[in-house]
């Protein structure tokens, strides 16, 4: 960005726990802008970002900016798949012998991939290709969706999110 183009001014957000909310807007606007910068991806230039009253760079500490990351779990609009496994790759970056097997199954039946993978990819021991080239983008998105929910963060973000997904499953 051009030090001079002010994205937001005067923003004040404030979310309760347990709150839903959503962030809409035309392209261009701003909405992946904010994400990131509740993400701590970026720097506010002006202002603070206060989680719980905390303000995260104030004394800035990076350690305190990783203990916010490690609250988030996120759903990019492009989902990284590696050449792994099903199961590897929704619990993406857990050693495999500390993957919880249980935990992966039951995230993948609420994104509602858990069939698919059953039925057509002979189980979560599936090689996914790289760029998760053996799925369609709907599915690729589901293991996405269930990768963020296995991290069981209190905070999900999810950045058009479900934008792969046909409709019933959207909603």
């Amino acid at each position: 960005y051009e030090s001079n183009n002010t994205i937001f001014s005067n923003l004040n957000i404030k979310v309760n726990k347990g709150e839903i909310i959503g962030i809409i807007g035309e392209t261009g606007t701003g909405k992946s802008t904010l994400v990131d910068l509740i993400m701590c991806l970026i720097k506010p230039d002006k202002g603070i970002l206060s989680i719980d009253g905390v303000n995260l760079y104030e004394d800035y500490s990076e350690y305190k900016i990783q203990s916010w990351r490690n609250n988030i779990s996120h759903i990019p609009q492009n989902i990284f798949l590696s050449d792994a496994t099903i199961s590897e790759n929704i619990a993406f970056g857990i050693t495999k012998s500390l993957i919880k097997q249980n935990r992966v199954r039951e995230v993948a039946k609420l994104a509602q991939i858990h069939l698919f993978i059953e039925n057509n990819l002979g189980g979560y021991d599936q090689l996914v290709g790289e760029k998760g080239i053996k799925l369609s983008g709907g599915q690729v998105q589901r293991i996405g969706i269930a990768r963020a929910l296995y991290k069981e963060s209190p905070l999900l973000i999810m950045d058009e999110a479900t934008s792969s997904l046909d409709i019933k499953t959207e909603k």
